[in-house]
């Protein structure tokens, strides 16, 4: 996780690394076992399908019952968090879903299937959202490009880390105990949300303010940071509360993270039987699984970077979501060839992830506060209902149509509504005002130069 060669405009890169070091990691975990444990159903449905007698359509209605959990429970999630505070509430989400995961080994028909993964997308309500706006109490506006897309490896490292795991856990551990393979996946995977819930209680801390490991010195800078830029948003737009609901710019950020997210989840959800449908081991597609992956937390990293430098959000977002339509159209017609198959889902993986880190760089530098907080609940709450029709649509086109060709167009689709949507984002208001911001955070000279002079006496 080096930033020294990263650090823009002479800002000193020694606080910088050291506040990456300090809270990104540890997040970066949290988020590793959150998102593996929402999509591990995906490597259990290569077993639990048939033992449970669950058909394509109800496994896909299965997968979206999470995300209406997830709706109906993110904003008031978020706005206890702001309230009560991350450590707190982080704790209480990690421990409840790490016990319904668990609980997921138990189930025992579509019925108890459809009840566990809705309590799951309820108990995990406000996570995301909720780090989102931790972040930003960290990091000033034009460093979270590429602190967000480091934070957000932790996406496809779940895929890259989780599959092979998965797959081994399914074939090595079926019969274990009179227990199938699956059974043992959902209990060992749950196992560290409930270990690191308890972590986040000794572990994280609200803001800069409340830690020992950074000078009186560094904490001054980094308020004094979050002060001038809550002045430069304010002070040209100023946000209420109900803005959050009904913001057009707002909606339209919903809307593009609605095809991105379509995306992520359909590839979460069926990369594995799209392989599997190759003709492998349930090992091998463990394995072979993690190769998208791999190039998407690149992609993240890289293309958070490059948005930072050039200071610029939108056409980036426009041109990964292009990149990302494009694998999955090359996808729909290479499904008879494996390895052209696997190298369009790598180009469709990196598209789709690196427009993930984009977006989200957008909501917090663009407002403040609690406006703040509720805007990216809502956001992410609307985005996610995609979760909800994405696993459904594609499950009901491979039944109908017995393959996923058809899957790869309908990606695609997605991915291009999401670039008209983010053209029309860049004519609303809040979009402009982006610009006012970006040029406060290349002059704010005064407050760089504090950063230097803290960062040369800094010790780790």
């Amino acid at each position: 996780m080096d930033t020294s060669a990263t650090a823009p405009d002479g800002v000193d890169a020694v606080l910088l690394r050291k506040l990456m070091w300090r809270v990104i990691p540890f997040l970066m975990v949290l988020y590793f076992v959150a998102f593996l444990d929402r999509v591990n159903i995906s490597f259990a449905s290569l077993q639990m399908n048939a033992d449970l007698g669950i058909s394509s359509i109800a496994y896909g209605i299965g997968a979206s019952v999470f995300f209406v959990g997830y709706f109906f429970f993110e904003v008031p999630s978020n706005l206890i968090l702001a309230k009560v505070g991350a450590r707190l509430w982080i704790a209480r989400i990690m421990i409840t879903w790490g016990i319904i995961s668990l609980g997921m080994a138990f189930v025992t028909g579509e019925r108890s299937f459809y009840v566990l993964r809705f309590l799951l997308g309820a108990s995990e309500a406000g996570f995301f959202p909720g780090i989102m706006v931790y972040i930003s109490r960290w990091f000033p506006a034009r460093y979270r490009g590429r602190v967000t897309g480091i934070f957000m490896v932790a996406i496809p490292l779940s895929g890259l880390i989780g599959s092979p795991i998965s797959g081994v856990i399914l074939e090595g551990m079926n019969g274990v105990g009179g227990m199938r393979g699956w059974q043992w996946m959902f209990i060992i995977e749950a196992l560290p949300a409930i270990v690191l819930g308890l972590a986040c209680l000794r572990l994280l801390a609200d803001s800069p303010a409340q830690v020992n490991w950074l000078t009186a010195g560094e904490k001054r800078v980094l308020e004094r940071m979050a002060e001038q830029e809550e002045k430069a948003i304010t002070g040209h737009n100023h946000y209420r509360l109900a803005d959050a609901f009904t913001n057009p710019g707002i909606l339209l950020m919903a809307g593009t993270l609605f095809c991105i997210v379509f995306g992520t989840t359909g590839i979460a959800f069926f990369l594995p039987q799209i392989i599997k449908s190759f003709g492998y081991s349930d090992s091998v597609v463990g394995w072979l699984s993690a190769i998208p992956y791999l190039f998407g937390a690149a992609a993240m990293v890289l293309w958070g970077r490059r948005s930072d430098i050039k200071r610029e959000r939108a056409v980036h977002l426009m041109g990964s979501l292009a990149f990302a339509a494009l694998g999955f159209v090359a996808l729909a017609f290479t499904l008879d060839i494996h390895m052209l198959a696997l190298l369009a889902l790598i180009v469709a993986a990196m598209g789709v992830y690196a427009s993930n880190v984009v977006l989200w760089s957008l909501p917090t530098s663009l407002l403040t506060g609690a406006t703040a907080a509720a805007a990216v609940a809502f956001i992410n709450s609307l985005a996610n209902l995609s979760g909800v029709v994405a696993p459904t649509l594609l499950g009901w086109s491979r039944q109908v149509t017995g393959g996923f060709a058809q899957i790869g167009f309908i990606f695609a689709g997605f991915m291009c509504l999401g670039v008209v949507l983010m053209l029309f984002f860049r004519l609303t208001p809040l979009f402009r005002s982006n610009s006012v911001v970006q040029q406060h955070g290349a002059t704010q000279q005064h407050g760089d130069e504090d950063v230097q002079a803290v960062g040369r006496g800094s010790t780790y």
